[in-house]
């Protein structure tokens, strides 16, 4: 019995490693790819948020590299990524009996290009928004805003793995 499952457990090992590679969260890395970069998003939104551009590529590099084995290089990687921070926008999205806002919502938008040198048929060119509602009461500031931007930084970044590595 103990024959059996040392076999049964080899074999297993076997199968995983012979389908080439794999990760358990979804990726599907291309035979040979490395390493990666994350090139620095302009911010060019008509509302400038200081640091936002510098939070977002932190954001984005540590997102792959916990989802993947890749490593990150500052130059000449197998996968790049690039882009710009093209909209930071706050708009009231439900009013009240008063004609004031009851609920706003700050909406980040991200044009992203990504480039695959090992297989250019991979390249993307594309735009990735998202948004946080906060109440009409509060002023997006400190610990609000910290939220805020972690939270859509958390969609957008997943969101860019998964078109770019995950495929979905």
């Amino acid at each position: 019995m103990k024959h059996i499952k040392t076999l049964l457990t080899f074999a297993l090992i076997g199968l995983l490693f012979s389908c080439g590679p794999y990760s358990f969260t979804g990726a599907s890395i291309p035979a040979g790819t490395k390493s990666y970069q994350v090139n620095r998003f302009e911010n060019v939104a008509p509302l400038i948020e200081p640091g936002l551009e510098r939070d977002f590529k932190i954001a984005l590099e540590d997102l792959i590299q916990n989802q993947t084995n890749l490593v990150l290089v500052p130059s000449g990687g197998d996968l790049v990524y690039e882009g710009e921070i093209t909209g930071y926008r706050i708009s009231p999205t439900t009013a009240t009996s008063e004609q004031t806002a009851a609920q706003n919502r700050l909406t980040i938008t991200v044009k992203l290009r990504f480039y695959n040198k090992k297989n250019e048929e991979d390249d993307l060119d594309q735009t990735f928004s998202f948004f946080y509602d906060y109440p009409g009461t509060e002023q997006l500031i400190g610990a609000q805003k910290a939220t805020a931007h972690e939270e859509i930084f958390e969609r957008l970044t997943q969101d860019i793995f998964n078109a770019t590595l995950a495929k979905w």
